[in-house]
């Protein structure tokens, strides 16, 4: 295959023939690396039509190379880059850096980025708390495409809205409705390519430079980042074992003109806290008395393991005022990244212009074959499959935890979500821990980036979504080893077996660690 295309400008006017010219640029990208021993040259027809040349001053240029040693030419088989020239390079061609451009740039935007290093490979995650994607049932989402592509053709494969896909918006409308409790419609739902493009459209709608927005004191930072960008500044709230503190919102609006609260209340981000009915009906009530936006990441509401799941806030009385955001990916797989928001109808249609200034067109193809697996009833049973396996694989983390670091961590077992908050002892030194875990081929990390001000969390969010039972048990081992090779801040505790567990199973007991 030809893939080598000449980039030149030849001066018909200048001193020197065109053919010479020709000929020093081919003999410029072998020197540079760009052409290498073997290459193929393109015929000369080809080349000429290409420059906008006659033929002869490319047979020139050649039979000039030629003549060098530069290039080899076979009857009827082509031009080729010759081996033995001083000019091929055998390494391959990277191109040069581009120049610095010199206009001024804006001051850069602050963001807190929260990404991990790529581990080595046969490390065992307990950061982050994706889906593990060998769940994932691959063959009923590609016979999705295929029926969305053969069945509706043109219809899958044109451009589609900026609202998202009409089916996929009716199917996930009617999904909300039922299952959360919505007040979704087709016309107030919305797909979104990811849950954070649907929080940055929900932020630059409800948001002006200056607005304050309530946040939890550990919550998500691409949410923080969004409301940023929007212009936002921010009133940190406390937290405990029942999630947010409403009470800090009512004496923070006793002194301060509140915008928005943005919270995670079902199952809290990061540390998997429920908020309880009575706070979320002070929160409604403040919310229409101060009018005050509720944005609410409801972002793996399907994940509860103890009973039925609470209902998102917008299910409840204060739904006037309340956004819900949300994310199939944790449905699906981390890398069918896709995304979701209802609102009342002036909000939602806020949102649905700021979406089509600049995002006019929805992934329309892979959207059809998303609605496909909610119509067929495929996804509801992978939900219930991925239940079953999250919830086994939560109970197996938590007893490995308790089994070889019961002296170490406190927990609470999380009544769902996909991973566990889990406490480590004062004397634990978490960054050494980290490192040596690494080392020993597992990785987590302590909480310190999902606290609002930076300040260290003696905790971690321990993911049990990613691994099955076994590999998680050798996850915990791996930590167990790398504690032993930590030195304390004082005299810490070591792995122990389960006698000596001190991980807490009650809310009641969460709730009193953190009066």
């Amino acid at each position: 295959m030809r893939r080598w295309e000449l980039a030149v400008s030849l001066d018909p006017q200048g001193g020197q023939p065109l053919f010479l010219q020709l000929a020093d640029a081919i003999a410029g990208d072998m020197r540079r690396g760009r052409l290498r021993a073997g290459d193929a040259l393109p015929g000369s027809r080809e080349l000429a039509a290409q420059l906008g040349l006659n033929r002869n001053p490319v047979v020139a240029a050649y039979e000039e190379l030629a003549a060098q040693g530069s290039v080899r030419t076979r009857v009827g088989g082509g031009t080729f880059v010759a081996a033995a020239t001083p000019l091929a390079r055998v390494r391959p061609w990277t191109p040069e850096a581009p120049a610095a451009p010199t206009f001024a740039l804006a001051p850069a935007a602050p963001a807190r980025v929260v990404a991990p290093a790529a581990p080595a490979p046969g490390t065992l995650l307990l950061a982050g708390a994706a889906p593990d994607p060998r769940l994932f049932p691959a063959r009923a989402l590609a016979r999705a495409f295929r029926r969305a592509i053969e069945a509706r053709g043109r219809a899958a494969l044109g451009a589609g809205g900026p609202c998202g896909h009409a089916r996929l918006r009716g199917a996930l409308a009617d999904m909300l409705a039922r299952s959360r409790g919505l007040p979704a419609t087709p016309a107030n739902t919305m797909v979104t390519r990811s849950i954070e493009q649907g929080i940055d459209l929900v932020a630059r709608a409800l948001v002006s430079p200056g607005d304050v927005v309530a946040v939890e004191q550990l919550g998500y930072p691409p949410a923080w980042n969004a409301l940023r960008l929007a212009g936002a500044e921010f009133a940190p709230l406390p937290l405990d074992g029942e999630g947010l503190r409403v009470d800090a919102l009512a004496a923070l609006l006793e002194r301060t003109r509140v915008r928005a609260v943005f919270l995670t209340p079902h199952h809290q981000f990061p540390t998997t806290a429920v908020m309880s009915a009575a706070r979320r009906a002070r929160l409604a009530e403040l919310a229409l008395r101060h009018r005050i936006a509720i944005i609410e990441d409801d972002y793996d509401h399907e994940f509860h393991y103890a009973g039925k799941p609470v209902l998102p806030l917008a299910a409840g009385p204060g739904g006037a005022n309340a956004v819900s955001i949300g994310s199939l990916s944790n449905l699906l797989a981390p890398g069918l990244v896709t995304g979701f928001v209802v609102a009342p109808t002036p909000v939602f249609e806020r949102i649905a212009q700021l979406r089509a200034a600049s995002d006019p067109r929805c992934d329309a193809a892979l959207e059809a074959a998303i609605a496909e697996l909610f119509e067929d009833g495929e996804l509801l049973r992978h939900v219930r499959r991925l239940k079953r396996a999250f919830a086994a694989r939560r109970d197996a983390l938590a007893t490995a935890l308790r089994r070889r670091l019961g002296g170490a961590l406190e927990f609470h077992v999380a009544e769902g979500g996909l991973a566990l908050w889990v406490r480590a002892d004062a004397a634990i030194d978490l960054g050494a821990w980290v490192r040596e875990g690494l080392r020993e081929g597992v990785q987590f990390a302590a909480a310190t980036p999902y606290e609002f001000s930076g300040r260290d969390v003696q905790a971690m969010r321990l993911a049990f979504s990613w691994h099955d039972e076994a590999e998680l048990g050798q996850a915990v081992e791996r930590m167990a080893r790398a504690l032993t090779r930590c030195a304390p801040r004082r005299r810490a505790p070591l792995a122990r077996a389960a006698s000596g567990t001190r991980a807490i199973g009650s809310r009641e007991a969460e709730r009193r660690r953190s009066a």
